[in-house]
């Protein structure tokens, strides 16, 4: 049985439009990748349905991260 590993986004991954930090990763069909901040994923993917394999998305660590700071679940 082959399981393949998912590559968590981290800090170093950064968006393609803007530099802010990615949270969301589209693998082509053409081999390369692109990395959106959640903003620019939002405005983008509709756009890369049809052209991307996959589509890695994390950006459910930004409500994480905010209901943790307010205590909030």
């Amino acid at each position: 049985m082959n399981a393949t590993l998912v590559h968590r986004l981290s800090a170093a991954d950064r968006c393609d439009r803007c530099g802010a930090r990615a949270y969301i990763r589209a693998r082509l069909h053409s081999g390369g990748e692109l990395y959106f901040c959640a903003h620019h994923g939002r405005q983008h993917l509709p756009q890369l349905a049809d052209q991307a394999v996959e589509i890695h998305d994390e950006t459910e660590l930004l409500t994480e991260t905010a209901d943790e700071s307010t205590g909030l679940r």
